[in-house]
């Protein structure tokens, strides 16, 4: 069993800057590096969607929407993926989750991130 905790959203000001953190937790590191990681997000009364992944060699993909504002990384000895969101838009306001996927799929809690002046 996979425990992701998401961490580092807020409120930050259009045009600002945020680092997502996520952590996984009930796996090792030589495990975990075999996971396909994501990043989705979701707001009231729509479907939530990709933002970012990163595979397990590191290849990512990016959402549409978010090319070019948008960093996936990834630190494996540390069981962390990352993503760097800059030139922020209030349409990026939303609760962000991490996902881990292999066999199956396991998901953060969510970190909320407000684009807001």
């Amino acid at each position: 069993q996979v425990q992701l905790v998401e961490s580092g959203g807020g409120l930050v000001q259009p045009e600002g800057s945020l680092r997502l953190s996520c952590e996984a937790a009930g796996i090792t590191s030589t495990i975990f590096r075999l996971y396909n990681m994501a990043w989705y997000r979701q707001t009231p009364g729509k479907q939530r969607e990709l933002v970012a992944q990163i595979g397990r060699g590191s290849s990512t993909y990016y959402a549409e929407f978010v090319e070019g504002r948008f960093t996936i990384s990834r630190d494996d000895t540390k069981k962390t993926v990352y993503l760097q969101m800059n030139s922020l838009k209030p349409e990026d306001t939303a609760v962000y989750y991490c996902n881990a996927e292999r066999w199956t799929n396991f998901w953060g809690q969510g970190t909320q991130v407000t684009v807001s002046s």
